[in-house]
Formats: C-alpha cells, sequence, structure tokens
C-alpha cells in the first residue's frame, strides 16, 4: 500500500471527508512524524507502534570488488517497533 492507496481507502471509509482534506491530513501526519524524527524524538501511536531515531556506530567495511577496507561514518537510521496488539493481528 503506498499514501494514495491510503488516501482512498480512508476516503471509502469516511464519505463525510472531501478526498483533498484526507490528503493534508496525511500529509500533516507524515511531516509530524519526520520532524520528530529528524529532531531525535520518539514517536509513540498506542496500538499501533513506536518510531524512533537510532545511531549506526562507525564501522569498518571493505570493498567487495577491490577488497580494500573502508570506514564507514555514523550515521543514524529510522526504527519501528510494532505494538504488541499489531503483532497479535498480523499473526492472526
Amino acid at each position: 500500500m503506498n499514501k494514495s492507496d491510503l488516501i482512498k481507502g480512508i476516503s471509502l471509509k469516511i464519505d463525510r471527508l472531501k478526498k483533498n482534506d484526507i490528503e493534508e491530513s496525511v500529509n500533516q501526519l507524515i511531516n509530524v512524524i519526520s520532524n520528530s524524527l529528524v529532531d531525535k524524538n520518539r514517536v509513540e501511536i498506542r496500538g499501533f507502534g513506536t518510531f524512533s531515531s537510532r545511531q549506526r556506530p562507525v564501522r569498518l567495511a571493505r570493498n567487495p570488488k577491490t577488497g580494500t577496507s573502508i570506514t564507514v561514518r555514523s550515521k543514524f537510521y529510522t526504527y519501528f517497533r510494532p505494538s504488541k496488539l499489531l503483532k497479535q493481528q498480523v499473526n492472526n
């Protein structure tokens, strides 16, 4: 499912709202979550899961083509941990 499918699905379930309003709401939700992660804040949505930023440390890697060692610098990545409820729903 992509963003347009999500907007379409919501508009089919809630016919009182205009499609443009739903699209704006989804975009704002994504912006708020993204900005919180950029600021290294945790975002918890009860019953769904938790988004957070984690840091990968500096590491030594190897170029498979040449075999030379290179240093990969530290970087942040987005981590999602599903809630217990979401795990149960997916497994059933």
